[in-house]
């Protein structure tokens, strides 16, 4: 009883996987033992070319969906249009993971699985061009779906190869798949930073508002910690899209709209194209062998997969700390972009803020995948809650202000240092012990982290700021007491078997 039962993670008893998800036996040797070096070269570049191009078009799909998600809580503040357009994504997205991944990636393969749900984004930036609930709902809809089987795909694939490039260079797994990643992130959070330099380009291009909104310096007692979402009873006039009074800082004109939506839509489609084009599919590096040495289930028994994964023991205690991430993401770009931002400074500054805040996370995603070989996980995950906790503190007892607009950046960095360490570490130790398993795991990391993001945007359009800060910190807490107890236990199996 000295070590933590973990036989959940004991394969399908073929002998493909040991106790606690460790190394499952791939038939890579026997695959690369006929190589010679410069074959070995062009295969590891290979792989590299993958990862990277793999990465690059989810920078283009991110700088469009995130920078316009960040948006949503202002541009489509009346009657709570985009929060409830993105908390819908989420509810979608619950459902896809539930059902959708291991069918779709069974179905498409990993590299057309990606390519279709690409597109299914494309749907909802496209209703952007007439924000409506009949518009915004059923792209949110369309988006949901496609987002888990493409994130899923997209780790299965970063996981495999990392695992078979660990082999051709002969490296411990787990570094080489942080670092896969931190490359990933490195791009993916670059996004960021393309896509609010669009979106601070475009609602900069304002006039008179501008500088009325900012003057208005009573409303500054409304915003921060005493920020509330506005009753969708308070809209001036009986037409749709009329803006709420005294809010002029939330609006942007229809032409602006237009120009962000195509921008975006354009970034969206040429995505879903990269990959197509340009991606090896992963029957490459033994797609197809790996799928082989697995039992054949039915489609019925791939659908409950998903389920059957909550129940190993490691899965049931990461479950908080994923649900965090979700939780972290959704309270900082609807709330703080919000009820601090656009409040006290304006929408047209949101994207420069959130520059900030993307130029840290991409820095900080590619570094922080080099220290764990020297410091280990747990002084980077206990690293990433302190920037939180030391985020919501200030969060708490400053007043936001435009003359203090350093502050907003400041906020920001902090944030996006966090946001990481949640990302690619994350990632990566599911990547790590649940390898073998990868599909039903990362259905498993979209379904509890899309259920966080689904808490936080339900309580921003229900609950005022100061509240909410005191529930993301209880759920913080919550996953961090469940990942530490996670290495408590790793640390106690190691040391039983090295004694």
């Amino acid at each position: 009883m000295n070590t933590f039962d973990n036989k959940g993670y004991v394969d399908d008893g073929n002998g493909n996987q040991v106790e606690n998800g460790k190394n499952r036996k791939l038939s890579t040797k026997t695959r690369f033992a006929n190589l010679n070096e410069l074959e070995i070269r062009l295969a590891k570049r290979g792989i590299i070319k993958n990862v990277v191009i793999i990465s690059f078009s989810f920078m283009l799909l991110f700088t469009a969906f995130q920078s316009m998600a960040n948006l949503q809580s202002s541009i489509n503040k009346v009657a709570g249009l985009g929060t409830a357009s993105l908390a819908v994504i989420y509810a979608a997205l619950v459902t896809s993971c539930m059902f959708v991944p291991t069918l779709m990636i069974k179905k498409f393969t990993v590299k057309w699985t990606m390519v279709v749900s690409i597109f299914c984004y494309s749907a909802y930036i496209a209703a952007q061009f007439y924000p409506a609930f009949y518009t915004l709902i059923p792209g949110a809809i369309i988006l949901g779906l496609g987002a888990a089987p493409m994130w899923s795909a997209k780790c299965t694939y970063l996981s495999q190869v990392g695992n078979l490039y660990a082999e051709l260079t002969n490296q411990a797994v787990e570094p080489v798949i942080v670092k896969f990643f931190g490359i990933f992130f490195l791009f993916f959070q670059s996004s960021s930073i393309w896509g609010n330099l669009i979106s601070s380009a475009v609602l900069g291009l304002k006039g008179e508002n501008e500088t009325e909104t900012v003057s208005k310096v009573p409303d500054l007692s409304k915003c921060g910690i005493n920020y509330c979402p506005a009753p969708a009873a308070v809209v001036n006039g009986t037409d749709e899209g009329q803006e709420i009074e005294d809010e002029d800082n939330f609006s942007a004109s229809n032409y602006q709209l237009f120009i962000l939506a195509g921008a975006y839509l354009a970034c969206s489609i040429m995505a879903a194209v990269v990959v197509a084009l340009f991606v090896d599919p992963l029957s490459k590096y033994g797609e197809t062998e790996r799928e082989n040495e697995k039992e054949k289930r039915s489609g019925v028994q791939l659908l409950v997969a998903t389920f059957k994964h909550m129940g190993k023991p490691y899965q049931l205690f990461i479950i908080p700390l994923t649900f965090w991430s979700g939780v972290e993401q959704g309270f900082f770009g609807a709330d703080f972009t919000a009820g601090y931002v656009s409040c006290a400074w304006g929408v047209s500054n949101v994207g420069y803020v959130l520059i900030t805040y993307g130029v840290v996370d991409a820095i900080c995603s590619a570094t922080f995948g080099g220290f764990i070989k020297y410091v280990g996980r747990v002084p980077i995950f206990v690293g990433g809650a302190v920037l939180n906790i030391i985020a919501m503190t200030i969060l708490w007892t400053w007043e936001p202000h435009p003359d203090y607009a350093y502050v907003f950046f400041f906020i920001a960095a902090l944030w996006g240092a966090a946001d990481a360490v949640w990302q690619t570490q994350i990632n990566a130790l599911y990547g790590v012990i649940f390898e073998g398993d990868e599909e039903a795991a990362f259905s498993n990391y979209r379904l509890w982290e899309s259920l966080g993001f689904i808490f936080a945007y339900v309580l921003q359009t229900q609950v005022c700021v100061y509240s909410k800060l005191w529930a993301v910190l209880i759920v913080l807490l919550t996953g961090m007491v469940g990942y530490l107890y996670i290495e408590l236990q790793e640390w106690r199996r190691k040391k039983q078997q090295s004694s």
